[in-house]
């Protein structure tokens, strides 16, 4: 199991995600995959998969996990792990361009 900690921006998006009514079922969606993320960064429902064109603040490898798949402007988590042994920082949650 993973201690999750998110950025500002990241606790930003998610705040925002709870606060619209509109996109309830995408608030669901992203606050399922943080739990999922927490137990199995790994899970195969996850998708997760390095994302090179992003490094931590030092330098750490970056992931981004799926949030919604085959959905319009599907949402994204990017991570990564750290700082500490079983801990992730979620960096952003932001909608796939």
């Amino acid at each position: 199991m993973f201690e999750l900690f998110l950025t500002d921006e990241a606790g930003l998006q998610l705040l925002r995600l709870k606060k619209d009514k509109g996109p309830e079922k995408r608030y669901k969606a992203v606050k399922k995959s943080l739990e999922i993320l927490s137990a199995d960064p790994r899970h195969r429902g996850l998708r997760t998969h390095e994302f090179t064109g992003l490094k931590g603040p030092q330098g750490e490898k970056v992931f981004e996990a799926y949030a919604e798949q085959s959905t319009p402007a599907a949402y994204r988590i990017f991570w990564y792990y750290g700082p500490d042994n079983n801990q992730i920082t979620v960096l952003t949650i932001t909608p796939h361009p």
